[in-house]
């Protein structure tokens, strides 16, 4: 699918990431019983460094990262990262979810849109970088929410019917029942603070944000250049491995 050529961005790129190392990775049990899943090896490397790693290339200042399940573990294996700055958001107490662990994280995120991160995915990337596509997209006008996709057919380690269609000047909508959506969402996207302003819950998922904005027409996607892989189980990582092994020839 052709997307209508971007109009020239308003802002500079995002300085801050929300990066989600929360969760319990209980699909990724046995693995995950004595490590929790971002410090989980694929080729050797913890797979929240590959995320880290992307953002430092692209001169991101700080990272805030979320802990929960394991959070020690995470603290110490991050505590000497000099790029990104690392900035925990401890919820050790309670696992807030997506939604909530943003809102608990917003005195750190500022004021300005931040990028936001999943920890059980990374990708091999193209010619240019994605990261800085993704913020050359961003158009705050038009958008309360740009997500990076991928197409579901190519990408590695896909279990699901894909998450979004796209139209042809880039805006996203949310997989009909009983039907394969094109474009499977990274983890990686762009969002505004002031969607999550009013909330007064504590734990609640950032799912239901996008598909509003999405019913307003504000989420857009940006397509991925290069192959995405999700890491959400232990099989996956073979896949993930041999992919990049392939890469790397």
């Amino acid at each position: 699918m052709t997307q209508a050529p971007h109009p020239t961005p308003k802002t500079e790129m995002p300085k801050t990431a929300m990066v989600f190392a929360a969760g319990l990775g209980t699909r990724m049990q046995p693995l995950t019983k004595v490590h929790p899943k971002p410090l989980i090896k694929v080729a050797g490397r913890p797979l929240i460094d590959y995320m880290l790693d992307l953002f430092a290339q692209n001169d991101l200042e700080t990272a805030v990262v979320n802990v929960h399940y394991l959070a020690d573990q995470i603290e110490a294996h991050l505590a000497h990262r000099k790029s990104p700055r690392i900035v925990i958001s401890d919820e050790r107490a309670k696992l807030l979810d997506q939604g909530g662990g943003i809102q608990k994280a917003l005195p750190h995120l500022g004021t300005e849109p931040f990028f936001i991160c999943n920890t059980d995915a990374f990708w091999i990337e193209g010619p240019l970088s994605n990261i800085k596509r993704l913020a050359q997209a961003w158009d705050p006008d038009r958008m309360d929410a740009l997500l990076l996709v991928a197409p579901t057919a190519t990408s590695i380690g896909v279990d699901w019917s894909g998450d979004f269609t796209m139209d042809p000047e880039g805006r996203l909508m949310r997989r009909a029942e009983r039907i394969v959506a094109p474009f499977v969402y990274t983890g990686v996207g762009i969002i505004k603070p002031e969607l999550f302003q009013d909330q007064t819950d504590d734990v609640f998922r950032l799912a239901p944000f996008l598909f509003d904005a999405a019913n307003r027409g504000r989420l857009f996607g940006e397509r991925l250049d290069g192959i995405w892989m999700h890491v959400g189980t232990p099989d996956a990582i073979k896949d993930a491995e041999e992919a990049l092994e392939t890469s790397n020839h």
